[in-house]
């Protein structure tokens, strides 16, 4: 019997995809003592990992006819939009049809990726029906929060549910194996939707704050301050940032298969393209910024040392996805400026092909920029002394606290 077999941990799970999603889940499996294979079809990241993690509780491949071992099976693929901000489901496509080949009899397969209500049903379900073989089928959107130190990924509520009962409640009795809590909700289509509305949220609260700083810029109010006031309210009031824009795999991606979604329906979410549209803007606001502060020292962009602070999406990790750096030095350098940057989780960094390397933060590198840009505020620069040997700054993320002549707040 499935059930009691995922509680006495005497199974093997797939976890097919093994990014920032997947390795971590599988990892945390194999610390319950849950045997896994994690098949990704990137052969060089197959072998960085065993070679990191191969032990006898765990085993990457790109083989997956691995799957046929396995009675748990979880999608961890990414799920990407495309220029035209329309979803690119294809790697769930693929993996499921990949999985249907291999799938044994009455094995539980759940979808943990990002995507728009009803994919478990109408894409993946079909897909794995003409594997021809009983299965059960769930959905459990992924609540990882990569550089997060408060909440530890075993004690993050897993939402659940499954197509049907018991594909429900297998699946919350395997998450409890290796999580503290499981949320079990109605549908699959519930529990979609209720990832891409933590998504959402935070979209719409941090371009709200975003276009209430240009406001306040205008107003000649400081933003920060009034954020800082603000939250002495202690109900109805949660304090967000502004900065150069959002980025990352969920926030500038995930809310865009919502909308996507909603003209199905004959329905237009225009909080969530509105969002969309200010998030985008702010990389553009961010090089006027460093155009006028350059000004105010008589000093053109064109033939300016820029040196660029951070190129990683959120502070302490080394995720540079969907980063407001790119569109922020790619324009920089296509206005004229000389750009280099430094990030001590990101040593390299392509735009348009060319491939940046990370310099070091060295007194010599600070006082030869014109303009220092600090775009991520990782915890491990010492913005204070920077402030000390820098010609000028032009800070987006608050990191510098006193007001300095030099230092100009975004």
């Amino acid at each position: 019997m499935l059930k009691k077999a995922i509680k006495d941990k005497k199974i093997t799970v797939g976890v097919v995809g093994l990014g920032y999603v997947g390795m971590p889940t599988a990892l945390a499996l194999t610390q319950a003592g849950v045997k896994v294979i994690g098949v990704d079809i990137d052969r060089t990241r197959v072998r960085r990992l065993n070679r990191a993690h191969g032990s006898k509780k765990f085993l990457a491949t790109a083989n997956f006819a691995e799957i046929k071992k396995c009675r748990v099976v979880l999608i961890a693929v990414p799920t990407p939009i495309t220029r035209n901000k329309t979803p690119d489901v294809s790697a769930i496509e693929a993996a499921a049809k990949n999985i249907a080949k291999y799938l044994a009899k009455g094995s539980l397969v759940i979808l943990e990726s990002t995507t728009y209500p009803g994919t478990t049903d109408e894409l993946v379900r079909p897909l794995l029906q003409k594997s021809g073989k009983d299965f059960y089928l769930a959905y459990a959107p992924e609540r990882i929060d990569p550089g997060n130190k408060d909440h530890a990924f075993t004690e993050v509520p897993k939402i659940v549910s499954g197509v049907d009962k018991k594909s429900t409640d297998l699946a919350a009795a395997f998450y409890l194996t290796f999580l503290k809590n499981v949320y079990k909700v109605s549908s699959p289509r519930v529990a979609e939707f209720t990832k891409l509305l933590e998504n959402v949220f935070r979209l719409v609260n941090v371009s709200a704050i975003n276009e209430l700083k240009l406001l306040a810029d205008k107003m000649g109010i400081d933003i920060w301050e009034v954020i800082e006031a603000a939250k002495t309210k202690p109900y109805g009031y949660m304090p967000f940032y502004p900065g150069p824009g959002v980025g990352g795999h969920c926030i500038p991606v995930d809310p865009f298969y919502l909308s996507w979604k909603a003209k199905e329906y004959g329905f237009f979410a225009r909080f969530i393209e509105l969002a969309g549209e200010i998030n985008e803007l702010m990389p553009h606001h961010v090089v006027t910024k460093v155009i006028w502060a350059l000004n105010r020292v008589k000093k053109p962009l064109r033939g300016s040392k820029i040196l660029v602070l951070g190129v990683a999406y959120k502070k302490d990790v080394d995720d540079a996805r969907e980063t407001p750096a790119t569109l922020i030095i790619k324009d920089l350098i296509r206005k004229g400026a000389d750009v280099s940057y430094h990030d001590p989780h990101i040593p390299q960094f392509k735009i348009d092909g060319r491939e940046l390397k990370s310099v070091a933060l060295s007194r010599a590198a600070l006082k030869s920029a014109d303009c220092i840009l600090i775009l991520t505020d990782h915890s491990n620069v010492n913005y204070p002394a920077i402030a000390k040997s820098a010609k000028l700054i032009v800070d987006t993320r608050n990191t510098i606290k006193n007001k300095l002549p030099n230092v100009i707040r975004f």
